[in-house]
């Protein structure tokens, strides 16, 4: 699972996006390139501040997600890194983890994606492990756009947490 929580620095809401439409430009874009590892994402994002809203702002990450091309979908999924499991898991989890993590980038040659919005912590590696298995016995174009689909929900999860507005019940989206 890629670092999830990556963007963390929330101001706060209205004030956050305030801050988000007057920082300049190389600011907004690093601030972005947390949520998405797309650099063409970030510029596109940054380059139509202001945003009126959140809602906007999402919109338009949104948007930006769903016209990546194939190299900057190749950029995105290669920023994500794995999950790194918390202090006393048992051995017998980093094993599964570890084993599957592998099988899924040796088919794929990605990092495993998954949106975890909605989930509580100790409920991610067993989520994470039921996802990664239902989802190696897909086709690679099939794959490739379920992973792009939770790509655009993770980058969708950390902007709301770098403007302000945590995701639903507060938990962080983490990829995988």
């Amino acid at each position: 699972m890629p670092a999830q929580a990556r963007a963390s620095h929330a101001p706060g809401g209205a004030e956050g996006l305030v801050r988000f439409n007057a920082a300049p430009a190389g600011a907004a874009e690093a601030s972005l390139l947390a949520c998405c590892g797309s650099r063409r994402w970030a510029r596109r994002i940054a380059a139509h501040r202001p945003y009126p809203t959140l809602d906007a702002l999402l919109a338009a990450a949104d948007e930006a997600g769903y016209d990546l091309s194939g190299a900057d979908l190749d950029e995105a999924l290669a920023d994500e890194t794995s999950f790194a499991l918390p202090p006393g898991t048992p051995a017998a989890a980093h094993l599964a983890w570890d084993a599957a993590h592998t099988a899924y980038e040796d088919r794929f040659r990605h990092a495993f994606v998954i949106c975890l919005d909605g989930h509580r912590p100790e409920e991610y590696l067993d989520q994470a492990l039921a996802g990664i298995r239902s989802r190696m016995g897909n086709q690679r174009d099939e794959e490739r756009a379920i992973a792009a689909d939770e790509l655009r929900r993770l980058a969708r999860a950390r902007l709301s947490r770098l403007i302000g507005r945590p995701g639903p019940s507060g938990s962080p989206s983490v990829p995988v």
